[in-house]
């Protein structure tokens, strides 16, 4: 029986965040919190979010001071953790890590991306599709890290949404000229991110271009899941186009289905093609029947 509390890493509110945790019961977490004065709007399904400020403290009380990828182990062996995809709102910290790894040093950036991607109209094109994209780019590589253009343009491809094909994938594009201009980057690598986050809009790389071969497949892995995750696809989409009648619906999505299934090919990685090609096909058929 132990509480844990990791380094305090996640920006907000002019501050950084720790997470604390227990490793064995709710129960014993909000007795610890609780005697510790951490109000309970802290809470957060599965841990409290505590300012930099009571880090010290908390340790001092009994907190266990671990890294972030030790406290995300404990919680998970405990059996409390809340899985990620059944909230977006909890893909704060694994978004926060890969964007670390990714353009360390630019928090006011990530916030606002990550603010971007979780706006209320959204319900398949969030947060919890944007870190779908981030680990099907670690299966397309393996071992190997995907370059910096890619996952950069895997943050911004859907950045600006409002359900409008082509003028979204533009202002997205542009929005990724500004920001990454005004971080410093060179403009070649500005230029390229803006270039593949452009190419989402119609899903067509040209053959040799490997680094928009990795994000279409990537963007597009959702379609070669499972039934079940591909039902949830589905009424996540239709979600994202509440204000569009029943029919008006299924005739446009009947249209992107047959354009989905004219694409040849379809997944332009041989990793894409082994790991989806099989199951999206059998989907959209499925669908479009």
């Amino acid at each position: 029986m132990a509480i844990y509390l990791d380094p305090p890493l996640w920006p907000a509110h002019g501050t950084h965040f720790s997470h604390l945790i227990s490793d064995t019961s709710l129960e014993e977490l909000h007795t610890f919190a609780a005697a510790a004065g951490i109000p309970e709007r802290a809470f957060d399904g599965d841990h409290y979010d505590v300012a930099e400020a009571r880090h010290s403290a908390l340790v001092a009380a009994g907190a266990v001071p671990v890294e972030g990828r030790i406290l995300v182990r404990k919680l998970i062996a405990s059996g409390l953790r809340i899985p990620a995809r059944r909230r977006s709102g909890s893909l704060k910290l694994p978004l926060l890590t890969r964007w670390n790894d990714t353009l360390p040093g630019h928090d006011a950036l990530f916030l606002d991306l990550l603010d971007r991607w979780g706006e209320e109209h959204r319900k398949y094109h969030g947060r919890t599709h944007l870190l779908a994209v981030l680990e099907a780019l670690d299966l397309l590589t393996g071992p190997a890290e995907p370059p910096r253009t890619v996952l950069l343009a895997a943050w911004f491809h859907d950045a600006v949404y409002r359900g409008i094909a082509g003028q979204d994938e533009e202002e997205s594009a542009r929005l990724a000229e500004d920001r990454l201009a005004h971080a410093g980057l060179p403009a070649s690598e500005v230029d390229e991110v803006a270039r593949l986050v452009r190419m989402t809009a119609d899903h067509q790389p040209e053959a040799g271009d490997e680094a928009a071969a990795l994000l279409s497949d990537a963007d597009l892995s959702v379609l070669g899941g499972e039934p079940a995750a591909y039902a949830r696809y589905l009424a996540a989409v239709r979600q994202d186009f509440a204000h569009i009648g029943d029919d008006d619906f299924a005739a446009g999505r009947a249209a992107v289905v047959r354009q989905l299934l004219q694409l040849d090919p379809f997944f332009h990685t041989p990793r894409g093609r082994e790991l989806w090609l099989d199951a999206a096909r059998r989907n959209l058929q499925r669908e479009l029947r």
